[in-house]
Protein backbone atom coordinates (compact mmCIF):
# COMPACT_ATOMS: atom_id res chain seq x y z
CA UNK A 1 0.00 0.00 0.00
CA UNK A 2 2.65 2.62 0.62
CA UNK A 3 4.85 1.84 -2.38
CA UNK A 4 1.39 2.35 -4.18
CA UNK A 5 0.77 5.85 -2.55
CA UNK A 6 4.45 6.77 -3.37
CA UNK A 7 4.24 5.96 -7.46
CA UNK A 8 0.45 7.58 -7.77
CA UNK A 9 1.77 11.35 -6.49
CA UNK A 10 5.07 10.55 -8.58
CA UNK A 11 3.43 9.84 -11.81
CA UNK A 12 1.31 13.10 -11.29
CA UNK A 13 4.04 14.96 -10.26
CA UNK A 14 5.60 13.58 -13.62
CA UNK A 15 1.98 14.41 -15.74
CA UNK A 16 2.31 17.73 -14.31
CA UNK A 17 5.59 18.72 -15.88
CA UNK A 18 4.84 16.95 -19.33
CA UNK A 19 1.54 19.49 -19.08
CA UNK A 20 3.98 22.40 -18.26
CA UNK A 21 6.34 21.51 -21.13
CA UNK A 22 3.94 21.14 -23.99
CA UNK A 23 2.15 24.63 -22.20
CA UNK A 24 5.21 26.15 -22.60
CA UNK A 25 5.62 25.14 -26.07
CA UNK A 26 1.99 26.14 -27.07
CA UNK A 27 2.48 29.29 -25.62
CA UNK A 28 6.34 29.96 -27.63
CA UNK A 29 4.58 29.14 -30.87
CA UNK A 30 1.28 31.11 -30.61
CA UNK A 31 3.98 33.86 -29.82
CA UNK A 32 6.01 33.75 -32.52
CA UNK A 33 2.22 33.34 -34.81
CA UNK A 34 1.29 36.69 -32.62
CA UNK A 35 5.19 38.40 -33.26
CA UNK A 36 4.69 36.96 -36.84
CA UNK A 37 1.33 38.65 -37.89
CA UNK A 38 2.10 41.56 -36.01
CA UNK A 39 5.18 42.10 -38.03
CA UNK A 40 3.14 41.16 -41.20
CA UNK A 41 0.54 43.68 -40.28
CA UNK A 42 2.73 46.42 -38.91
CA UNK A 43 6.21 45.79 -39.77
CA UNK A 44 7.48 49.50 -38.91
CA UNK A 45 5.54 49.32 -35.80
CA UNK A 46 7.67 46.45 -34.82
CA UNK A 47 10.76 47.74 -36.03
CA UNK A 48 10.27 51.56 -34.08
CA UNK A 49 9.34 49.47 -30.65
CA UNK A 50 12.43 47.88 -31.00
CA UNK A 51 14.46 50.85 -31.97
CA UNK A 52 13.17 52.82 -28.56
CA UNK A 53 14.00 49.24 -26.55
CA UNK A 54 17.88 49.90 -28.00
CA UNK A 55 17.89 53.56 -27.39
CA UNK A 56 16.71 53.16 -23.44
CA UNK A 57 18.66 50.23 -22.85
CA UNK A 58 21.47 52.82 -23.62
CA UNK A 59 20.01 55.69 -21.50
CA UNK A 60 18.76 57.36 -24.34
CA UNK A 61 15.89 60.01 -24.13
CA UNK A 62 13.74 61.97 -26.55
CA UNK A 63 13.06 65.79 -25.61
CA UNK A 64 11.61 68.99 -27.36
CA UNK A 65 13.40 72.33 -27.71
CA UNK A 66 11.97 75.03 -29.76
CA UNK A 67 14.12 77.13 -32.24
CA UNK A 68 12.70 79.94 -34.26
CA UNK A 69 9.56 78.85 -33.56
CA UNK A 70 9.30 75.58 -34.75
CA UNK A 71 10.00 72.22 -32.03
CA UNK A 72 12.67 70.26 -33.14
CA UNK A 73 12.33 66.33 -31.62
CA UNK A 74 15.94 65.35 -29.95
CA UNK A 75 17.44 62.39 -28.81
CA UNK A 76 19.62 62.76 -25.53
CA UNK A 77 21.47 60.77 -23.05
CA UNK A 78 25.15 59.59 -21.98
CA UNK A 79 27.39 62.00 -19.89
CA UNK A 80 30.86 63.51 -20.81
CA UNK A 81 32.02 65.57 -23.59
CA UNK A 82 28.87 66.39 -26.01
CA UNK A 83 28.82 65.14 -29.39
CA UNK A 84 25.67 65.93 -31.75
CA UNK A 85 25.07 63.97 -34.33
CA UNK A 86 22.93 65.41 -37.76
CA UNK A 87 21.01 62.71 -40.03
CA UNK A 88 20.56 62.29 -44.06
CA UNK A 89 17.49 63.24 -46.47
CA UNK A 90 14.30 61.73 -45.57
CA UNK A 91 16.11 60.36 -42.51
CA UNK A 92 15.58 60.64 -38.54
CA UNK A 93 17.70 60.93 -35.29
CA UNK A 94 16.66 57.35 -34.32
CA UNK A 95 18.40 55.68 -37.43
CA UNK A 96 21.75 56.47 -35.58
CA UNK A 97 20.98 53.22 -33.17
CA UNK A 98 23.54 51.36 -34.85
CA UNK A 99 26.17 54.14 -33.55
CA UNK A 100 24.67 55.96 -30.51
CA UNK A 101 24.84 53.11 -27.73
CA UNK A 102 29.02 52.88 -28.36
CA UNK A 103 28.84 56.43 -28.52
CA UNK A 104 27.16 56.83 -24.75
CA UNK A 105 29.15 53.64 -23.33
CA UNK A 106 32.27 55.57 -24.23
CA UNK A 107 31.55 58.25 -22.24
CA UNK A 108 29.71 60.87 -24.06
CA UNK A 109 26.97 62.74 -24.19
CA UNK A 110 24.89 62.13 -27.04
CA UNK A 111 22.43 64.13 -28.99
CA UNK A 112 20.61 63.40 -31.85
CA UNK A 113 18.44 65.90 -33.88
CA UNK A 114 15.48 65.49 -36.31
CA UNK A 115 16.04 68.01 -38.40
CA UNK A 116 12.98 70.33 -39.74
CA UNK A 117 10.17 68.15 -41.42
CA UNK A 118 11.90 65.09 -40.17
CA UNK A 119 11.09 62.78 -37.57
CA UNK A 120 8.71 64.28 -34.65
CA UNK A 121 9.84 67.55 -35.67
CA UNK A 122 7.90 70.08 -37.28
CA UNK A 123 6.93 70.38 -40.90
CA UNK A 124 6.11 73.79 -41.20
CA UNK A 125 4.42 73.91 -44.73
CA UNK A 126 6.07 77.49 -46.13
CA UNK A 127 10.06 76.29 -45.24
CA UNK A 128 12.20 75.47 -48.00
CA UNK A 129 14.51 72.98 -45.93
CA UNK A 130 17.41 73.66 -47.61
CA UNK A 131 20.78 72.93 -46.51
CA UNK A 132 21.34 76.52 -45.23
CA UNK A 133 17.64 76.71 -43.29
CA UNK A 134 18.80 73.16 -41.85
CA UNK A 135 22.38 74.42 -40.96
CA UNK A 136 20.53 77.37 -38.77
CA UNK A 137 18.37 74.95 -37.24
CA UNK A 138 21.36 72.97 -36.10
CA UNK A 139 23.06 76.70 -35.02
CA UNK A 140 20.64 77.26 -32.52
CA UNK A 141 19.96 74.05 -31.17
CA UNK A 142 23.79 74.35 -29.81
CA UNK A 143 22.66 77.97 -28.86
CA UNK A 144 19.58 76.95 -27.06
CA UNK A 145 21.37 73.95 -24.86
CA UNK A 146 24.43 75.97 -24.53
CA UNK A 147 26.45 73.57 -26.21
CA UNK A 148 29.80 76.12 -26.75
CA UNK A 149 32.65 73.30 -28.24
CA UNK A 150 31.08 70.05 -29.47
CA UNK A 151 32.08 66.98 -31.81
CA UNK A 152 29.37 67.26 -34.29
CA UNK A 153 29.24 64.13 -36.98
CA UNK A 154 26.76 64.06 -40.26
CA UNK A 155 25.85 61.53 -42.39
CA UNK A 156 24.74 62.04 -46.35
CA UNK A 157 22.81 65.30 -46.61
CA UNK A 158 23.98 66.04 -42.78
CA UNK A 159 27.64 65.75 -43.39
CA UNK A 160 26.78 68.65 -46.11
CA UNK A 161 24.34 70.58 -43.19
CA UNK A 162 27.52 69.84 -40.83
CA UNK A 163 30.17 71.11 -43.00
CA UNK A 164 27.96 74.60 -43.30
CA UNK A 165 27.73 74.83 -39.69
CA UNK A 166 31.37 73.58 -38.84
CA UNK A 167 32.64 76.55 -41.20
CA UNK A 168 30.15 79.34 -39.88
CA UNK A 169 30.71 78.75 -36.41
CA UNK A 170 34.19 76.98 -35.98
CA UNK A 171 35.46 78.03 -32.50
CA UNK A 172 32.27 75.56 -31.24
CA UNK A 173 33.23 72.45 -33.32
CA UNK A 174 36.11 70.28 -31.41
CA UNK A 175 36.02 68.09 -34.26
CA UNK A 176 33.94 66.91 -37.12
CA UNK A 177 33.08 63.57 -38.77
CA UNK A 178 31.32 63.34 -41.95
CA UNK A 179 29.92 59.99 -43.03
CA UNK A 180 29.46 59.04 -47.06
CA UNK A 181 28.43 62.97 -47.05
CA UNK A 182 27.03 64.96 -49.44
CA UNK A 183 27.91 68.80 -49.98
CA UNK A 184 30.67 68.42 -53.46
CA UNK A 185 29.34 69.35 -56.80
CA UNK A 186 28.98 65.95 -58.59
CA UNK A 187 27.01 64.20 -61.82
CA UNK A 188 24.51 62.10 -60.10
CA UNK A 189 24.10 58.48 -62.02
CA UNK A 190 20.72 58.47 -60.82
CA UNK A 191 17.07 59.72 -61.23
CA UNK A 192 16.72 62.02 -58.24
CA UNK A 193 13.10 61.33 -58.06
CA UNK A 194 13.94 58.20 -56.81
CA UNK A 195 14.49 59.50 -53.19
CA UNK A 196 10.34 59.93 -53.30
CA UNK A 197 9.56 56.15 -55.20
CA UNK A 198 6.07 55.46 -55.62
CA UNK A 199 6.31 51.71 -56.26
CA UNK A 200 7.99 48.77 -55.58
CA UNK A 201 10.28 49.23 -59.20
CA UNK A 202 11.42 52.30 -57.66
CA UNK A 203 11.75 51.65 -54.25
CA UNK A 204 14.10 48.42 -54.94
CA UNK A 205 16.28 50.94 -57.48
CA UNK A 206 16.53 53.36 -54.88
CA UNK A 207 17.90 49.99 -52.43
CA UNK A 208 20.15 49.06 -54.33
CA UNK A 209 21.64 52.99 -54.63
CA UNK A 210 21.95 53.26 -51.21
CA UNK A 211 23.40 49.50 -50.07
CA UNK A 212 24.13 47.80 -53.43
CA UNK A 213 25.28 44.35 -51.26
CA UNK A 214 21.83 44.50 -49.14
CA UNK A 215 19.22 41.77 -49.79
CA UNK A 216 16.21 43.14 -51.41
CA UNK A 217 13.31 44.07 -49.18
CA UNK A 218 10.48 41.77 -48.49
CA UNK A 219 7.31 42.76 -51.00
CA UNK A 220 5.55 42.84 -47.30
CA UNK A 221 7.90 45.56 -46.06
CA UNK A 222 8.47 47.55 -49.08
CA UNK A 223 4.23 48.05 -49.43
CA UNK A 224 4.52 49.38 -45.82
CA UNK A 225 7.67 51.31 -46.15
CA UNK A 226 5.69 52.85 -49.03
CA UNK A 227 2.52 53.64 -47.39
CA UNK A 228 4.66 55.46 -44.53
CA UNK A 229 6.69 57.40 -46.87
CA UNK A 230 4.33 58.95 -49.20
CA UNK A 231 2.82 61.87 -46.09
CA UNK A 232 6.25 63.19 -46.06
CA UNK A 233 7.57 62.98 -49.54
CA UNK A 234 6.96 66.80 -49.91
CA UNK A 235 9.70 67.35 -47.74
CA UNK A 236 12.05 65.22 -49.41
CA UNK A 237 11.44 66.84 -52.86
CA UNK A 238 11.72 70.30 -51.39
CA UNK A 239 15.39 69.22 -49.75
CA UNK A 240 16.13 67.85 -53.25
CA UNK A 241 14.95 70.88 -55.26
CA UNK A 242 16.91 73.30 -52.95
CA UNK A 243 20.28 71.09 -53.19
CA UNK A 244 19.76 70.85 -56.65
CA UNK A 245 20.47 74.38 -57.52
CA UNK A 246 24.23 74.03 -56.12
CA UNK A 247 23.82 77.25 -54.05
CA UNK A 248 25.32 75.60 -50.41
CA UNK A 249 27.94 73.43 -51.95
CA UNK A 250 30.92 73.03 -50.33
CA UNK A 251 33.89 72.65 -52.80
CA UNK A 252 35.12 76.53 -52.23
CA UNK A 253 34.72 76.03 -48.45
CA UNK A 254 36.64 72.99 -47.69
CA UNK A 255 39.80 74.70 -47.02
CA UNK A 256 37.33 76.32 -44.15
CA UNK A 257 37.61 72.98 -42.27
CA UNK A 258 40.43 73.53 -39.98
CA UNK A 259 39.38 71.41 -37.06
CA UNK A 260 40.28 67.20 -37.16
CA UNK A 261 38.21 65.84 -39.67
CA UNK A 262 37.66 61.70 -39.97
CA UNK A 263 35.90 60.90 -43.60
CA UNK A 264 34.09 57.46 -43.30
CA UNK A 265 32.91 55.79 -46.55
CA UNK A 266 31.16 53.01 -47.48
CA UNK A 267 33.36 51.62 -50.40
CA UNK A 268 30.70 50.81 -52.28
CA UNK A 269 28.39 54.03 -51.88
CA UNK A 270 26.64 54.63 -55.21
CA UNK A 271 24.97 57.58 -53.96
CA UNK A 272 27.48 59.76 -53.25
CA UNK A 273 30.46 58.05 -54.66
CA UNK A 274 34.31 57.42 -52.91
CA UNK A 275 35.46 60.15 -55.06
CA UNK A 276 33.86 62.68 -53.25
CA UNK A 277 35.62 61.49 -50.33
CA UNK A 278 39.18 61.74 -51.80
CA UNK A 279 38.56 65.00 -52.80
CA UNK A 280 37.26 66.20 -49.51
CA UNK A 281 40.36 64.53 -48.05
CA UNK A 282 42.46 66.14 -50.56
CA UNK A 283 40.89 70.01 -49.90
CA UNK A 284 40.37 69.29 -45.58
CA UNK A 285 43.56 70.56 -44.34
CA UNK A 286 43.71 68.94 -41.06
CA UNK A 287 41.53 65.11 -42.49
CA UNK A 288 42.35 61.98 -42.24
CA UNK A 289 39.61 59.27 -44.49
CA UNK A 290 38.47 55.43 -43.25
CA UNK A 291 36.93 53.64 -46.33
CA UNK A 292 34.80 50.35 -45.48
CA UNK A 293 34.87 47.46 -47.63
CA UNK A 294 31.44 45.73 -48.20
CA UNK A 295 29.63 49.21 -47.45
CA UNK A 296 27.72 51.34 -48.90
CA UNK A 297 25.83 54.19 -48.44
CA UNK A 298 24.07 53.22 -45.39
CA UNK A 299 27.60 52.63 -44.17
CA UNK A 300 26.62 54.39 -40.63
CA UNK A 301 23.76 51.80 -39.97
CA UNK A 302 24.39 48.49 -41.67
CA UNK A 303 28.31 48.34 -40.77
CA UNK A 304 28.42 50.09 -37.54
CA UNK A 305 30.15 47.96 -35.48
CA UNK A 306 32.87 48.66 -38.29
CA UNK A 307 33.11 52.34 -37.84
CA UNK A 308 32.17 53.06 -34.11
CA UNK A 309 36.25 51.74 -33.48
CA UNK A 310 37.22 54.31 -35.90
CA UNK A 311 35.11 57.06 -34.26
CA UNK A 312 35.95 56.19 -31.20
CA UNK A 313 39.30 56.47 -31.75
CA UNK A 314 39.10 59.25 -33.26
CA UNK A 315 37.35 61.28 -30.80
CA UNK A 316 39.81 59.81 -28.12
CA UNK A 317 42.90 61.09 -30.07
CA UNK A 318 44.44 63.96 -28.80
CA UNK A 319 45.29 66.93 -31.12
CA UNK A 320 48.78 67.61 -32.09
CA UNK A 321 50.27 70.67 -31.56
CA UNK A 322 50.59 71.69 -34.97
CA UNK A 323 46.46 70.75 -35.09
CA UNK A 324 45.97 72.94 -32.34
CA UNK A 325 48.04 75.66 -33.80
CA UNK A 326 45.92 75.03 -37.22
CA UNK A 327 42.79 75.24 -35.03
CA UNK A 328 43.39 78.66 -33.08
CA UNK A 329 45.22 80.53 -36.38
CA UNK A 330 41.46 79.50 -38.04
CA UNK A 331 39.68 80.92 -34.93
CA UNK A 332 41.72 84.29 -35.18
CA UNK A 333 41.05 84.54 -38.74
Amino acid sequence: MGTMQGVIPGAVRSERRHFQIRWSLVASVLSLFLLGLLLWLKPFWVIDRATQVRLTVAGVRGQDVYIDGYKIHYLVGGSGEPIVLVHGLGSRAADWVGLIPALVHSGRRVYALDLLGYGESDRPANAPYSIQEEAQIVEGFLKAENLQQVDLAGWSMGGWISMNVAADMPQNISRLILLDSAGLRFQPSFDPTLFTPTDLTQLHQLEHLLSPNAPVMPTFLARAFLVRAQPDAWVIRRSVDSMLTGRDLMDNRLGELKMPVLIVWGKQDMLTPLSLAYTMHAGVPNSQLEVFDGCGHLAPGLCASRIAPSMLQFLDRTPTPQESRQQHAALEW
